[in-house]
């Protein structure tokens, strides 16, 4: 889809050209803005009770007299803030986009000019509300004949609003690929794929592509990782994609992914209801592909390296064990106790790997476990870090792109409950808490290094009619890369 800047003429909005004009209405009263034609529509409609002034509610009138384009869209967007005008135009476009509209032209009326951000919302509001999955089904409904969208500005507006479209164009191209790559069953989704999916973005956009396999990975001595990977028939892989977009010299931003394609929990089996979405405890992987796409399409002068420790967790006969002791690549023993915590034991030793690219920071993005969807629900991914500077710019970063996060605690006595007598560690606490102890099961690969833990669990997908990938936090990484961009 493409989108632009569609600059206003003497004509006003009654005169922009378009298949359909999508009217934002940010303001309980009858905007001032708004010229004759459109003003009168709208007046009409508030007085026969058709259209109210609660967020998201859409009103959709044809061939409206002395207005140019064929269709007219109002859309109430309370305050006109950047989170109502992102819902107010997912609305709008929702309206049209199974008919015929081709060209559409969105403005805002009755609230401050629209900025940077407004521009960026409307890009992935778009995106978002036409996006439909068919690589396995292929009968799904078309996604419309939406071509274009123009966001209608004044001239010294444009500018700023066109490099708004550039941002959200990039991040929801991002957000298309981790969507795409969750979604896929994960007999598509396998580990291999994950590692064509990198080299593919490597020659589309600039990347340098490493893909370890189990012998690199056995000569590293990568016991954790391994040791998850042992009861499952496909190949692990380990894969290593780098954007240099600054001087060689700078330190990296380094991502590292949870890439768990199918996740049945191993010997300490999931029960059966809902297994099936375990193909999205891929999430993290696909949101650090997600991100590199962003960066890369936006040429951003900052150097990221993403990694993606990626595997299957099955019970098969070589399946690791409740109660084995493995060695980490840190040399750091571990009792794992619960098959089912594989997510952590794939992340540390991916996590003492990224050291060796002497990191600016290092965050972690991964689905990690269902204590973080008890304790923060579906709408803020959880965030944890030793680093004081480095959570601000991540909740920061979060806002910004509508994507939040929520951090909770590391205080130390937290770090008792991984205690065990056969290993340095056991790969599990108790149930208390059990988000923050997985947390602190990173910490201790992570010494010496500003990082951040970002668990995804409640956030990576949507279960029930609307089952499916959300694409997040690639939102929120994008900004955060962005924010330390030359």
């Amino acid at each position: 889809m493409d989108f632009k800047t569609q600059v206003t003429g003497a004509a006003g909005l009654a005169g922009v050209a378009a298949d359909a004009l999508l009217v934002v209405v940010a303001s309980p009263a009858l905007p001032a803005a708004l010229d004759k034609p459109l003003a009168a529509a709208l007046g009409a409609a508030i007085d026969d009770g058709d259209f109210v002034f609660k967020t998201g509610h859409t009103l959709v009138l044809r061939r409206v007299a002395g207005v140019k384009a064929q269709r007219v869209v109002f859309v109430a967007a309370g305050d006109g803030s950047v989170k109502s005008f992102r819902k107010a135009v997912a609305s709008g476009v929702a309206a049209l986009k199974n008919g015929g509209t081709v060209h559409l032209s969105v403005a805002m009326v009755g609230a401050a000019d629209a900025d940077a951000a407004h521009a960026e919302a409307l890009v992935l509001a778009a995106a978002e509300a036409v996006y439909v999955y068919r690589h396995t089904k292929p009968s799904a409904a078309a996604a419309g004949k939406l071509a274009s969208v123009a966001l209608v500005c004044a001239k010294p507006q444009a500018a700023a609003l066109a490099a708004g479209l550039k941002r959200g164009d990039a991040i929801a191209a991002g957000v298309a690929l981790a969507r795409e790559c969750a979604n896929l069953p994960a007999n598509h989704c396998t580990p291999s794929h994950l590692a064509e999916e990198a080299k593919r973005l490597g020659k589309d956009h600039g990347l340098k592509v490493e893909v370890l396999d189990r012998k690199d990975c056995e000569k590293l001595g990568m016991g954790a990782f391994l040791a998850v990977a042992q009861g499952s028939h496909e190949p692990l892989k380990f894969i290593v994609a780098r954007w240099t977009g600054a001087d060689k010299g700078d330190a990296p931003i380094v991502l590292v992914g949870k890439g768990v394609t199918f996740d049945t929990g191993g010997i300490s089996i999931k029960p059966s209801g809902e297994m099936d979405e375990m193909k999205f405890d891929m999430g993290g992987a696909a949101s650090v592909l997600g991100t590199l796409r962003a960066v890369a399409m936006l040429k951003a002068k900052v150097n990221v390296v993403g990694i993606i420790p990626a595997t299957e967790n099955m019970p098969d006969g070589k399946a690791v064990k409740p109660g084995d002791v493995v060695t980490s690549m840190s040399g750091q023993t571990i009792e794992i106790l619960n098959t089912d915590a594989e997510g952590r034991l794939i992340l540390c030793d991916a996590l003492t790997y990224a050291a060796r690219f002497k990191p600016a920071v290092v965050i972690d993005i991964a689905t990690l476990t269902g204590a973080c969807v008890v304790a923060l629900g579906h709408h803020r991914s959880g965030l944890f870090s030793t680093d004081e500077t480095l959570a601000a710019d991540l909740l920061a970063a979060g806002d910004r792109a509508m994507d939040p996060a929520w951090r909770l605690p590391l205080d130390d006595e937290y770090d008792e409950g991984l205690k065990s007598n056969f290993a340095d560690m056991g790969n599990i606490g108790s149930r208390a808490g059990g988000c923050i102890t997985a947390a602190m099961f990173l910490k201790r690969f992570t010494a010496g290094q500003a990082w951040a833990h970002l668990d995804i669990a409640g956030t990576a997908w949507k279960s029930g009619a609307n089952k499916g990938a959300t694409g997040r936090p690639v939102g929120l990484l994008t900004h955060y890369v962005l924010s330390h961009a030359g």
